[in-house]
């Protein structure tokens, strides 16, 4: 992937983390699922509208949709990621050959007019290329509908290294007296955590491996910092825009939220971290006209002139611009996963403590973020905020995510 495309994408994705997770709700939603999709229209959008889109992507029109295919199939060639496009016009809508010829190959269809019709195949085209996560695409089909520009992107990731589950109760905080699904584990990779330094305060960092290129890093800030500013200092953080220092090199103590490290003696030679956290479930829908200049569409949506002559000669506007998003965290993986948990104590004689190490624990048992990023290129994929922890009783997922894992398996992706 290009990196300034990639900047241009996380720049995007930190704008709207500002705005998304402001309120502290539950989130999630994916900028690299939105970027191509201006860019296409900024192709072919002129005066005002063109202007908009250009400084919401972050580089030139004219270098857009060239920027966009190469983003798309970047995007599809990530191990356990799939990314497709669609696009689908009116029977009679002209079409400016040279901007058509820009479009992804393969993704044209045409409308038929009939709204049951094409919102059924809307619908199937988002289930399909989601694997049923989301099961109807996210804009209103009708009569005056021109055309409709989409993008599917679905992730699919394990770890490398599965957590424990059990059920277990929140202490303290804002889950304090919860009883919910509990993710444990342990590494001697001290650096798996990390603390940053952001204008908003300090943010805990814990990269989750994946098996694939993809990684999942969860975000802890202050209880009073805004969850906006959080996940943003988030982002800086996971690009390295702004730098962070791992545990190994972390004073004594809380150097981080959520982090507590200390010198204790052990048998073992190895330095040890101690992760705890929770499963979570996020859905979101986004409305893009909401706010549309975050977008570059505050211009676009204006219905009293066309925006766009080199898309097509006929006067078009942008009608609606929205996205559903969901995400998934559990035990075994990322979006989709199998559950299973065996727990085993050691016995035998008192082992003799000889070494003192280093040993850190993580805790996120307060609202928090996450981000999936693409290991070598540093792009989020993924961003959210978990306000709450999947309760014990709802986490049911055994069949279906057993079945999703079969089918990644089947597939092979990568």
């Amino acid at each position: 992937m290009k990196t300034k495309t990639v900047r241009a994408v996380n720049a995007l994705a930190s704008h709207w983390a500002g705005h998304a997770a402001a309120d502290g709700t539950g989130t999630v939603f994916t900028a690299a699922g939105v970027w191509p999709l201006l860019a296409l229209l900024a192709d072919g959008a002129a005066g005002p509208a063109r202007t908009e889109l250009e400084q919401a992507l972050g580089i030139p029109a004219d270098a857009a949709a060239e920027a966009a295919r190469e983003l798309l199939t970047a995007l599809d060639g990530v191990r356990g990621l799939r990314c497709v496009s669609g696009f689908w016009a009116a029977r009679d809508l002209f079409l400016e050959e040279a901007w058509s010829a820009r479009l992804p190959a393969g993704i044209r269809s045409t409308l038929t007019g009939d709204e049951d019709t094409d919102r059924k195949a809307l619908d199937a085209w988002a289930a399909e290329h989601t694997d049923g996560l989301i099961e109807r695409m996210p804009v209103p089909v009708h009569e005056e509908t021109r055309f409709v520009l989409a993008s599917a992107l679905t992730l699919r990731t394990r770890w490398i290294q599965p957590f424990d589950a059990w059920t277990t109760e929140i202490g303290e905080g804002p889950w304090a007296g919860r009883t919910v699904q509990g993710l444990s584990r342990g590494t001697t990779l001290l650096d798996r955590v990390r603390v940053a330094r952001a204008p908003s305060g300090p943010v805990t960092l814990l990269e989750v491996v994946g098996d694939g290129g993809v990684d999942v890093h969860l975000v802890l800030g202050e209880p009073q910092a805004p969850p906006g500013l959080t996940l943003q200092a988030g982002i800086a953080a996971v690009t390295r825009a702004i730098p962070s220092t791992g545990a190994s090199l972390l004073p004594e103590g809380n150097p981080g939220p959520g982090l507590h490290i200390a010198s204790t003696l052990s048998e073992r030679r190895e330095h040890r971290l101690g992760i705890s956290t929770v499963a979570f479930e996020v859905e979101a829908d986004h409305d893009l006209l909401d706010p549309a200049g975050l977008f570059g569409l505050e211009s676009a949506r204006d219905t009293r002139t066309g925006h766009f002559p080199g898309i097509s000669r006929e006067p078009l506007a942008v009608g609606s611009a929205r996205q559903s998003a969901v995400a998934r965290f559990h035990s075994e993986g990322f979006e989709a996963a199998a559950v299973t948990a065996i727990g085993a104590v050691g016995a035998g004689a008192m082992p003799r403590l000889r070494y003192r190490v280093r040993h850190a624990q993580v805790a996120f048992h307060r609202p928090f973020g996450f981000l999936a990023v693409h290991r070598t290129s540093r792009l989020v994929l993924a961003a959210g905020w978990v306000a709450d922890p999947l309760p014990y009783e709802e986490v049911d997922h055994a069949a279906e995510e057993a079945e999703a894992w079969a089918k990644l398996d089947a597939e092979d992706w990568g």
